[in-house]
Parts: C-alpha cells; structure tokens; sequence
C-alpha cells in the first residue's frame, strides 16, 4: 500500500500499476492491459513486469504494490486457492470469483478468450517416429527418457507429481530444474526428452516441436483474466470498463502467434501489443452500421 500511496503523491494525475508473471506471455498481456487503461481512460499506468512467478504476483496484488495483472483459472483455483481441479471452464471462472471477492477483495473480469493450458511437450521427430499424440501413449516410452521442468511446475499441485500419478510417468532419472524459458531449447538441443510448456507457447512451432493431448484431462482449465484490486474499480471504475472491451477478443491462435512474434521475431513487446489492439480497433470500426 506504501508504493501506491507514494505514486499518488508524485503528482502528474490519478496512476494504476499494471503488474505481470515472468515469461513472455504475461509480459504481453500486460502491455495488452496497460496500453487499453491509457487508451480508454486518463489514468497514468505504470508498468511493473516480469514480477515472478503466480505468488509474487498474488501477493503484489493483495499487498497493494500492484492494482492488477492478468491470472489463469487453473493457476488461481490449485495454486492459490488450493482446491482440486475442477474440468469445467464456466465453474472454475465462477469459483475462483467467488473466492476472490470474499477471500481477497479482488474482482475477476471476463476472460480475455484462450485458455493457456500446460503442455507436455516432446521433439516433433520423435512424435513422429513413435506415432505419440498423447502423454498416456509417451509414458511408455519415459523411462528412457531425461525430463526438464520450470520449478513452479514441480512445486503445485496441479504441476509434475499429480501428473506423474496420473499417468504413472517415470524418467531415467528426476527431472531437471531449470528456468522455464531455457527448457524449449534444452528440448530442441537434445538435453532433454521431455518438457512442460504452455500451449500458447509460439516457440513451439518454432522448434518444430509437438504438443502432447491431455488424454487423461489432468490439468483443469487456464482460461486467462484480468484480476483486479476492488478497492481500484471503486475508486476508477472506467478500468473495469476498459479491461471489458478485452472480453474474448484473444482466441488461442492470435496470443500463440504474439508470443512468436516475441520470442522468435524479437518484436517489441509494445509494438506487438499496440498492433493488437490497432486491429481491434480496428474491427470493431468495421462492425459499425453504415461504415
């Protein structure tokens, strides 16, 4: 509360603080975030990213060092919550909301459109050479094989030791730990035989990679949203309003191609979220009657 308390006292007009987790893809949506708060209201965002993982950003949130930042269904309901996993996407979004209002004062907005589910992930060549589609179908082949794991993946509940029960999944030896962003290409390089990414993941493709199905539906939904100080919206409710117009407009395709642009292209993450909302705008002028 200190950090906000002093923001207001600078002067320069009314500030929000935009936080994000730390890989690409919150980094992206909370540009997405920020520049729709600027673009639709006269508030002053200041940008905090790459905070780290689910619990820093938590506690950034309920702790006041940040007014929002955008949180998965699945991350909200395991991580936080601690709660079994629940399958359907409209109960989980309506649980999590609950919980949060009561539990937090934080208010969960409509979801954003893609749900960003982890995704185990092995080298394309050998899913084609082992006719793999599914993690039941690559646990055959494990015991063989070297895994490689973000460490927020080996510590929740809905990470590494449920799945390997599920799936009954055993390595050669225990899974590396390394950070999130290094375990595609220790993928690709040959390091490893086996990772757990997330499915909107543009590197992906990019690697000629390949996305193993969930045939045992382990992980519960990850349907992304804006999560939101309540005390914020009382004080400026047109950012409820602005973050609504973000409602569905992120199918799973348009943010996997974002992150390419970013991790692959090496666009600039403002310049990639600026065109986002530029065709949206866009789009939506075109809806109009008569024009």
């Amino acid at each position: 509360m200190a950090i906000l308390l002093a923001l207001a006292a600078c002067g320069g007009g009314e500030r929000v603080v935009v936080g994000s987790k730390n890989f690409t893809e919150q980094d992206i949506l909370g540009e997405i975030v920020a520049q729709q708060i600027e673009r639709r209201t006269g508030l002053i965002v200041e940008r905090r990213f790459h905070l780290g993982g689910t619990f820093v950003c938590h506690r950034a949130l309920t702790g006041g060092e940040i007014d929002l930042y955008v949180e998965y269904t699945g991350t909200a309901l395991v991580a936080i919550l601690e709660q079994g996993a629940v399958t359907d996407p409209d109960s989980a979004l309506a649980l999590v909301r609950a919980a949060y209002a009561e539990r937090f004062g934080a208010a969960w907005l409509p979801p954003l459109g893609f749900d960003n589910t982890f995704a185990m992930i092995v080298r394309g060549a050998d899913a084609r050479r082992l006719g793999l589609t599914t993690i039941s179908q690559a646990a055959r082949h494990a015991p063989g094989w070297r895994a490689g794991f973000g460490y927020e993946f080996m510590e929740r509940a809905d990470g590494f030791a449920g799945l390997a029960r599920a799936y009954a999944l055993r390595f050669a030896g225990p899974p590396r730990v390394m950070d999130l962003g290094l375990t595609y290409r220790a993928l690709a390089d040959g390091q490893v035989d086996l990772i757990a990414g997330n499915s909107t993941d543009g590197q992906i493709e990019a690697l000629r990679l390949f996305a193993l199905a969930d045939d045992r539906h382990y992980f519960p939904p990850y349907q992304a949203a804006p999560v939101v100080r309540r005390e914020t919206l009382r004080r400026h409710p047109e950012v409820g309003g602005a973050l609504r117009e973000l409602a569905g407009t992120i199918g799973d395709a348009a943010m996997r191609r974002m992150n390419y642009l970013v991790d692959v292209e090496h666009r600039d993450i403002a310049e990639v979220a600026r065109d986002f909302l530029s065709r949206l705008a866009a789009a939506d002028e075109r809806a109009i009657p008569g024009r």
